[in-house]
């Protein structure tokens, strides 16, 4: 299998944290410390313009006072493309102005919350609100002939799933202020997130303390299982295999990954890829139609990815119940219930919303190692 390198409300509650760089990569905070803020005037002499991050590097004085070469990091190239720059958008030997923040271990980095030219003060550089404009009025869910609702495009256009209304799993009826990337906005409230067990918590107090730093989804480019795919901007895609009974279920948010849904009534055993019942990033899916929604039964994970932003733990022992429905032709409603006994004290749920982005293929993002 593949490996794969805003801020919102939680259930009523938020946090203003590094909103625009969090769809599908490390937690900015992890790297750069916000209580260190700063100014770089210098002139570009580099723009890396790849995932998971672009950079651009500049000559520029630095607090020390010295004039010494700064990589100023920024949104991933998917990201700035979306939002209508290029990587000659700036070249060598232009001269800006970056306010951000610098790097936590003192390195010469800054993460660029503000890039303007120099000359001018005009704006470059920075992420667009790239949500779909709501349609005046709420649209019916496309059909199947049988009366199955679409989850995905049908013959007449193409589009995916993005911008999901929460970015983290937050036990239903919690009031808990996170970040875009899972990161609490206070450490106290850890407890409320889900019903942990008590080593569980521990883990998960550490990885928030220590910004994310561990996370796998970036260090070495694991996959998003679990409810984690659903939680990026870059969105899914459903191709749906009615002769075969499958679905599958593209992913935006790292090296054209795929989990596949099973409808033919299989066992969850010995599924098509001689697994062997080997623990999967993805687990082993087997879904049926109740009504209008399909209901997903997901066992069979290893331990080596978070399964959601914000680090929460789990075992092997995960067993994932999804609920997917389209109430209408613009929405996908997610609710996934997680029963792990070796990380929870009991099952728990949480849910959120989906928007359609019509007439787009899905984001290509691939994750790689060459971050400085």
């Amino acid at each position: 299998m593949a490996f794969m390198k805003r801020t919102l409300p939680i259930v009523g509650a938020a946090a203003a944290l590094f909103a625009a760089a969090a769809s599908a990569h490390h937690a900015i905070g992890a790297k750069f410390d916000d209580t260190k803020p700063g100014t770089l005037n210098g002139i570009v002499t580099l723009v890396d313009w790849r995932n998971p991050h672009v950079h651009v590097f500049l000559n520029a004085k630095g607090p020390d006072g010295a004039v010494q070469n700064w990589a100023v990091e920024l949104a991933s190239a998917v990201e700035l493309e979306r939002s209508g720059w290029r990587p000659d958008s700036v070249k060598p030997g232009d001269a800006l102005a970056v306010d951000g923040i610098f790097a936590r271990d003192g390195t010469r980095q800054l993460w660029g919350e503000s890039v303007k030219i120099a000359a001018s003060g005009r704006k470059i550089l920075y992420t667009a609100d790239l949500k779909p404009v709501a349609p005046d009025a709420r649209r019916p869910a496309p059909r199947w002939p049988d009366g199955v609702p679409i989850l995905g495009a049908n013959d007449s256009t193409d589009g995916y799933w993005g911008f999901p209304t929460a970015t983290s799993l937050v036990q239903q009826g919690a009031s808990v202020a996170v970040d875009a990337n899972g990161v609490l906005a206070n450490i106290a409230d850890a407890k409320k997130v889900a019903p942990f067990q008590p080593w569980a918590l521990a883990l998960y107090e550490n990885r928030q303390r220590r910004h994310l730093q561990d996370d796998p989804l970036f260090t070495d480019c694991r996959p998003p299982g679990g409810p984690r795919q659903f939680q990026s901007a870059l969105g899914v895609q459903f191709v749906e295999d009615r002769e075969r009974q499958r679905i599958f279920v593209l992913m935006g948010s790292g090296d054209r990954n795929y989990r596949i849904i099973y409808l033919d009534g299989r066992q969850q055993v010995g599924q098509v890829g001689g697994d062997d019942d080997n623990p999967l990033f993805y687990g082993r899916s087997v879904g049926k139609w109740e009504g209008d929604t399909l209901v997903v039964d997901t066992i069979g994970f290893n331990e080596a990815f978070w399964f959601s932003n914000g680090g929460l733990p789990h075992t092997s022992l995960l067993h994932l119940t999804e609920r997917f429905s389209r109430p209408d032709f613009d929405t996908l409603h997610y609710e996934v219930t997680i029963d792990d006994p070796g990380a929870y004290t009991k099952p728990w749920t949480s849910s959120w919303d989906l928007r359609w982005v019509g007439g787009e293929e899905l984001p290509t993002f691939f994750c790689q190692d060459n971050r400085p």
